[in-house]
């Protein structure tokens, strides 16, 4: 699985122990991770928590991703902004019985963790195992099992709910402000990431071209 890490300005400096915590847990398990940045607090390009939202779409939507780590200050704001996005499902997760009940009940493509509320001694422990509860094993399984089904056929009544109330990602990346978006996809590292694991040629197509395209006074 392709695991992208973003993170926004407020955390910047945390970009490292978060980093090095999710790749302690999940390349060993086979996992690929790619660190999109913020890497620290003085990068030129800046990301919010709006933003987290939108690069999240676009890296879930293209398939340049599987999953999606972000967060903010205390979590919230970026779930919101991944919510937002059409074929996201982003859960606020605080620690690992948030991740297990994440990834076995609702199965989402990201989630969204607070980096400076509750962020104290051994936060990096936590980090650990709550990566550690979302990518070691099968997620979607249900708990209690029990009722594996009936959560498996409410995942898929709020997909659709989501594919009828949302528009498609090239629909929403041309019709959001172009200097979001700009904003959103200039991080040093973006292009050397996401090009190659890019999936979805009109989006890429289309990125390329805004990029291309000097900003608004």
């Amino acid at each position: 699985m392709k695991i992208a890490l973003i993170t926004e300005n407020s955390q910047a400096a945390k970009n490292g122990i978060i980093h090095d915590a999710l790749t302690a847990v999940a390349e060993p398990l086979g996992h690929q991770v790619f660190n999109y940045g913020m890497y620290s607090a003085e990068d030129s390009a800046s990301l919010t928590y709006v933003m987290n939202g939108l690069l999240t779409g676009i890296l879930l939507n293209s398939k340049a991703a599987d999953f999606v780590v972000t967060g903010c200050g205390t979590g919230m704001g970026s779930m919101l902004a991944c919510n937002a996005m059409p074929g996201v499902f982003c859960g606020l997760v605080i620690d690992p019985t948030d991740a297990f009940l994440f990834g076995q009940i609702n199965d989402g493509n990201a989630i969204s963790m607070p980096y400076a509320k509750g962020f104290g001694w051994a936060a990096e422990l936590n980090l650990q195992d709550v990566y550690a509860k979302l990518f070691d094993g099968e997620r979607g399984l249900g708990y209690p099992k029990e009722r594996a089904e009936i959560m498996r056929k409410n995942r898929g009544i709020l997909a659709d709910l989501k594919a009828t109330t949302c528009h498609d990602m090239l629909t929403v990346l041309k019709n959001v402000d172009q200097d979001l978006l700009r904003a959103a996809i200039a991080g040093e590292k973006f292009a050397e990431l996401f090009y190659p694991n890019c999936q979805d040629a009109a989006i890429a197509d289309y990125l390329q071209s805004v990029t291309a395209q000097p900003a608004l006074a």
